[in-house]
């Protein structure tokens, strides 16, 4: 944010307090800091019985006492009663407009000085109603914009204002675009008057107090929309607005033409982009613009637009801010007749003007010389005030001055009593006593005075250097400090230690990406001391200590080699070993150079963009000490391959015309492909006419006199080559010379319906299609041959034949249509079919595929008569219908199994024998039966026609079983099955199939788990247990017992 700096300095300063004769003690007192200042607040007026409290606290030592001023005079607390301090906060009972109004200041005090606060300013609001005078009726006329004023009564401060049509809280939502409401004059404002608009409307005002809310109406404003019938129109959309404040509230009226639509509206910044902190404001009345900035200044545009035109309102916005402190001043603790620089620095604007005060009172001008503060005095010490003020605030910042006399003193800071040092290297030891004045300071050794020379120096703030020390430099030294109060010294002992040096230093290393490397490093040092291994790679600090990083510490007692580990480019430069002691160190680099694939090309460029390629150019990136071998370009294109690793440019080939394009450069090495450049900017190839014809080209079908053509619609643009894209449908009747062409502009249309009244059915056309755009037509697509519409065929099967094949099933038969046609091409037959005492329109459908002329009937009922015609169809539908012909079904077959099943085995064969099924009366007869059968393991059943109540069949050459069904059959088709499964060891008759097992089975075994087990025998293994109904050979499982009700058992 930009904003105007203003740095303004202390000058000198003459600096004199005493308060009660106390002083303040240095090291134990504090002067008074706030914690808790006044702040202003609005009151209601007319409100007698309350209170305001001010409030003010301060942080002290000792505690402060509290004083408070009005308007620059003291307030007389403990005389006036409605005046009473609490602890520092300042309580007003019944507070009066012209007693209690104006500025108020908080001063707190102690022995250290006294500090002011920020001023808080008391005042008064108020709300008056409104006048209580009828207002004049307003009349508008429909689709013309119009307002009605609020006149609001005096008030403070600033109101919010809201408007309701006939009844509270019937309140206006201005959402809809029509009604905005100023909150600069209350007015509402009508952007295009509707019928249903008239009624009364009555402005509600709203003032907020700190304490309490007030709020009033206004007399009916009568509003009466006239039809437009003489009314006045506009035909130009106009925006009367006004001034804009200095908090961006920009507000708008429209005037609109009649029937016009409303307007809508958006902002935009004129000098640069409309911030984006604006959000949905920017498309409304009122720009609201929050956390305003110094970069929001600037001139600012509100456009109304509809149909019938627009219009513009500028306005610029001046931001301005109350003071804010950048530096402030700070306690400070200075030696007698020293020197002190206090300095404030402020922004602000308009630019801040800067005030002092000493312990609340101000600084006259006589008092300020130069730029610090000479010749500091006792008497100087107190509470300093800097105040940065504008017309929009001010800040305050706080210091206190402590003026130090006293004669030198060490005991809080001694010379140090042992200070080690290398041979060979310097040692510093510094004396700093307490003492005001400043002392003057000198060095002894033993009774040697110590003077500036070669290897010693003697600052003038009394700190002791020397330089290439040896073992006969050890020994005791001592300052001496003095001043006029007094004198004081301070010794301590120099320990002469042996000096750390690198024995063996690491050396520069080459290696690449992903390897590791280790860089040695050796030392030697005193052996008394302690010696630590640190390094640094390009100056900065090493993390050692974490396991999964990439550096690791290999160190003895003087080795602390350092471990890389998977090596990456970043970590590629000069590594520095240091072997520290407690006091000297060395050090040693060296420099490792990590190879690895190059860098990222930088600075791509697009150029000379033609309909199908385009030039790109870049700049080398860093090779990485691996000499770049080839660029490849990403890109969706035909990418030239192997581009030479010294080019920087290349020709993309084989692009689509107008097509958005976006590129990338990746350099590659020995070593591997590097990262992508940079995306390039999006461009679009040029214009071309299409190169492609459409594709997918048929048709036909539809209703009578059409001819449809459909094509495929391709999803995507990248065939278009260009903007105005359509297509040029070509067709002729096949046999005929000149083309019938039309344009089709609907990109996404996939078909086209000719109508045409001579055209005769079926008819073969020849059809191509070839696209265009702005720059030209393609190429035409290969000729497809499409028919128009068929219509229904015009001939009816003949001789139609149906015969009962079963109770179930008949069998239909027929003389084909016609063929060819010339209505179209026959798709088949539908069957019709309907009980006698149904109607034709209730029949049963089915439909053949083909020119076959018979098809079976299945699903009838036994016994019943049924009428029966066939129609010949085609895609346009049904024909007429044949003479219809009837049949009756026959009767059904018995519907019981054969009884009494047996078996008995002989060999490898089997022979079951079973009752005869009796027919009744209303039962087709029996004329035999059909055995089916399979072995264990087959999937298909053998069928054995028998004309006799018994069978011979082969056994299974292993112990597997044999699954038998046994049925009667006659004219009526199969009657009901018996099942039945036999097996080589069962011996004596059968498990019937189809009949509930008279047994309730349970199971017993000696295993974990009580799941379910398949037995060894031929049960399942279930509680309880409804039919054997599955073979238990392949069950194989622990011994399981089930038994039976009766109490037999099978193992």
């Amino acid at each position: 944010m930009g904003r105007l700096l203003w740095l303004i300095s202390l000058s000198s300063l003459a600096l004199k307090f005493a308060h009660a004769g106390d002083v303040c003690v240095s090291g134990h007192d504090s002067g008074p800091v706030f914690e808790e200042q006044p702040t202003g607040l609005i009151y209601p007026e007319g409100l007698s019985e309350g209170k305001v409290t001010l409030s003010c606290q301060a942080r002290a030592s000792p505690a402060a006492t509290y004083r408070w001023r009005v308007n620059g005079t003291e307030v007389q607390v403990g005389m006036d009663p409605r005046y009473t301090l609490v602890a520092g906060n300042l309580v007003i009972s019944g507070p009066q407009p012209g007693r209690d109004a104006g500025s108020y200041q908080c001063l707190a005090i102690n022995r250290c000085g006294a500090i002011v606060s920020r001023a808080a300013n008391l005042k008064f609001g108020f709300l008056h109603d409104f006048p209580p005078d009828v207002r004049s009726p307003q009349t508008a006329y429909e689709g013309v914009g119009t307002f009605l004023a609020c006149q609001p009564p005096t008030h403070y401060p600033a109101l919010s204002y809201r408007w309701y049509l006939n009844e509270f809280p019937n309140f206006l939502k201005p959402e809809d675009g029509r009604w905005f409401v100023s909150q600069l004059t209350g007015n509402l404002y009508l952007a295009r008057a509707e019928p249903n608009d008239t009624g009364n409307y009555f402005c509600f005002t709203t003032i907020n107090m700190d304490i309490s809310t007030k709020s009033t109406f206004s007399k009916a404003n009568q509003l009466t929309v006239l039809s437009d019938g003489g009314g006045p129109g506009s035909s130009v959309l106009t925006c009367l607005s006004r001034s804009p404040a200095w908090c961006a509230n920009l507000s708008l009226l429209f005037s609109l033409p009649v029937s016009s639509p409303v307007p809508k509206l958006r902002w935009r910044k004129v000098e640069g982009l409309l911030p984006a902190k604006a959000g949905k404001s920017a498309q409304s009345p009122t720009l609201t613009l929050p956390d305003l900035s110094f970069d929001d200044e600037g001139l600012y545009e509100c456009e109304a637009y509809n149909s019938e035109g627009s219009d513009t309102y500028q306005g610029r916005i001046n931001v301005q801010a109350q003071p804010e402190w950048l530096q402030v001043m700070s306690d400070s603790e200075v030696e007698i007749s020293s020197e002190l620089h206090w300095s404030c620095v402020a922004a602000g604007k308009p630019r801040p003007s800067i005030r002092w005060l000493r312990n609340g009172q101000p600084l006259s001008t006589q008092v300020i010389r130069g730029s610090h503060i000479v010749n500091l005095a006792l008497e100087d010490s107190g509470m300093y005030q800097c105040v940065a003020e504008n017309k929009h605030g001010n800040v305050y910042s706080n210091g206190e001055l402590r003026v130090q006399v006293q004669a030198p003193d060490f005991r809080l800071r001694p010379v140090r009593r042992l200070v080690p040092a290398a041979r060979g290297g310097q040692v510093r030891m510094e004396c700093r006593p307490r003492a005001a004045p400043k002392p003057t300071l000198f060095w002894s050794r033993g009774t040697e005075l110590l003077v500036n020379s070669s290897r010693v120096t003697v600052t003038p703030d009394g700190v002791l250097m020397i330089h290439n020390i040896s073992r006969a430099d050890e020994g005791k030294y001592t300052c001496f400090a003095e001043n006029y109060l007094g004198k004081a010294n301070s010794t301590g002992h120099l320990s002469v230690r042996d000096a750390t040096k690198i024995t063996l230093a690491p050396s520069n290393a080459d290696i690449n990406q992903g390897d590791n490397a280790t860089l040695q490093c050796h030392a030697s040092h005193d052996p008394t001391m302690d010696l630590t291994f640190t390094w640094a790679l390009n100056g900065a600090p090493l993390d050692l200590e974490d396991p999964a990083g990439p550096f690791h510490r290999v160190e003895g007692e003087t080795v602390g080699d350092l471990l890389l580990v998977n090596g990456q480019l970043s970590q590629a430069g000069v590594y520095t070993c240091t072997a520290q002691t407690v006091v000297d160190g060395a050090s040693s680099s060296a420099k490792l150079v990590v190879r690895g694939p190059p860098g990222p090309p930088g600075g791509l460029v697009v150029k000379n963009v033609a309909e199908t390629s385009v030039e790109l150019r870049w700049s080398r990136g860093y090779d990485n000490h691996s000499p770049i071998g080839k660029y490849i370009i990403m890109g969706r294109s035909t990418i030239p391959v192997n581009i030479e690793g010294n080019a920087e440019m290349a020709r993309v080939i084989g692009l689509l015309p107008w097509m958005d394009y976006e590129f990338q450069v990746i350099a590659s090495n020995i070593l591997g492909s590097g990262e992508p450049s940079v995306p390039s900017y999006i461009i679009r190839t040029q214009q071309s006419a299409p190169s492609v014809a459409p594709s997918g080209l048929g048709g036909g079908g539809g209703d009578r006199h059409e001819l449809i053509i459909t094509w495929t619609v391709r999803e995507n643009t990248e065939y278009q080559n260009g903007d105005g894209f359509g297509y040029t449908l070509a067709f002729r009747a096949k046999g005929t010379e000149s083309w019938t062409l039309v344009p089709i502009a609907h990109v996404d249309s996939s078909r086209y319906v000719h109508t045409n009244v001579s055209l005769s059915p079926y008819s073969p056309f020849e059809v191509k299609m070839k696209a265009f755009n702005r720059r030209g037509e393609g190429p035409f697509s290969q000729i497809a041959v499409v028919h128009s519409a068929e219509e229904e065929p015009t001939g009816a099967p003949a001789s139609l034949n149906a015969t009962a094949l079963s109770a179930f099933e008949i069998q239909v038969s027929w003389v084909s249509v016609r063929q060819p046609s010339p209505e179209g091409i026959l798709r088949g037959y539908e069957i019709r079919y309907w009980r006698q005492h149904e109607r034709e329109a209730a029949a049963d459908r089915i439909r053949t595929a083909g020119p076959g002329t018979a098809a079976r009937v299945a699903g009838l009922r036994p016994s019943t008569r049924y009428h029966v015609a066939v129609l010949a169809y085609n895609s346009a539908g049904c024909g007429p219908s044949s003479p219809r012909t009837t049949v009756t079904t026959r009767r059904p077959p018995p519907n019981r199994p054969p009884g009494n099943v047996s078996w008995r085995t002989e060999g490898s064969s089997v022979t079951v024998r079973w009752d005869p099924v009796k027919a009744l009366h209303n039962e087709s007869a029996v004329l035999g039966y059909k055995v089916l059968y399979k072995h264990e393991g087959q999937a298909s059943l053998k069928v054995l026609d028998q004309g006799q109540t018994s069978v011979k069949l082969p056994l299974p050459s292993d112990n597997g079983y044999l699954v038998l069904e046994i049925r009667s059959w006659g004219e009526g088709g199969d009657g009901a099955a018996h099942e039945t499964i036999v097996s080589r060891d069962s011996g004596g008759p059968p498990r019937d199939m189809s009949d509930p097992v008279p047994l309730s089975l349970s199971c017993r075994h000696w295993d974990d788990g009580p799941e379910q087990r398949r037995l060894s025998g031929a049960v399942w293994c279930s509680l309880p247990l409804p039919r054997c109904n599955a073979p238990l050979s392949d069950w194989p499982g622990p011994r399981v017992i089930c038994h039976s009700q009766s109490g037999q058992s099978t193992a």
